[in-house]
């Protein structure tokens, strides 16, 4: 397992962070004061119950979403300093992103695909990362291939290159396998555990199954806003246990 401490800041960080929608009778705290480190090198899996506050969470640690107050922080920088011009470099260039929906253009081929954010960012690839990256991820017989012609836990997988090829300081994962068979998700997370372990990259990823929790390193468990709990080196079974706690019905959704 990665180590639990890293030397430096955190890869990502949050301060006091709050999310609230609405007004009045119609007001919901989505966050309620959230103060959270990401360490560089860990794979962070985030749980809790519908409504708990994990995807927000994420939401606004990945600057997909502003926080109402509170602040985060990518590396040593502050994003609510930034322009949204900054906003837009910082995402482009020192964030990763998976997404349940795998969000591939479907007239470009998986190498197309991969290499779009460097594409669009004019950067120049490096062969060497890429091909690393496309050997970690088992796609070099499919890089000629488009969507279509993928399974979806070989799209998937494209995605998953996409995210790394640009060397991103954090990846942001958000139900990555929800539209995956078991076996399909199982070869994503072992290819997201092996990327933290084998490249040194770091993710955070929300999810409802404890299954996915456990390639983890270390599992928040928010309920209501709230941090609630913590968990290092899980065990799918651990997971469930905890998450029993926080759901009166005794299901993770």
């Amino acid at each position: 397992m990665t180590n639990t401490s890293q030397p430096g800041p955190p890869a990502a960080s949050a301060v006091d962070l709050a999310k609230v929608y609405g007004f009045g009778d119609t007001q919901v705290i989505a966050l309620g004061g959230v103060s959270v480190e990401f360490a560089a090198g860990q794979f962070t899996a985030i749980m809790g119950p519908s409504g708990s506050g994990k995807s927000t969470l994420m939401h606004c640690m990945a600057a997909l979403d502003s926080p109402t107050s509170g602040k985060v922080y990518i590396g040593e920088v502050e994003l609510s300093s930034l322009k949204d011009k900054e906003l837009t470099r910082i995402r482009r260039d020192r964030l990763g992103f998976i997404f349940q929906a795998f969000n591939l253009v479907p007239t470009l081929n998986a190498k197309e695909n991969i290499t779009l954010p460097l594409d669009i960012a004019g950067q120049d690839i490096d062969k060497e990362w890429f091909d690393t990256v496309v050997r970690t991820v088992g796609l070099a017989d499919r890089l000629k291939h488009k969507p279509n012609e993928l399974s979806g836990g070989q799209q998937q997988r494209v995605a998953c290159a996409r995210a790394l090829v640009s060397r991103p300081d954090i990846i942001f994962a958000d139900e990555p396998t929800g539209n995956l068979d078991s076996r399909s998700g199982a070869e994503i997370l072992a290819f997201l555990r092996n990327s933290v372990r084998e490249l040194g990259q770091t993710i955070v990823m929300v999810t409802h199954d404890p299954g996915a929790a456990a390639y983890a390193d270390r599992v928040l468990f928010l309920g209501d806003g709230q941090i609630v709990d913590e968990m290092f080196d899980p065990s799918a079974e651990k997971v469930l246990e905890r998450m029993k706690n926080f759901d009166p019905i005794g299901q993770v959704s």
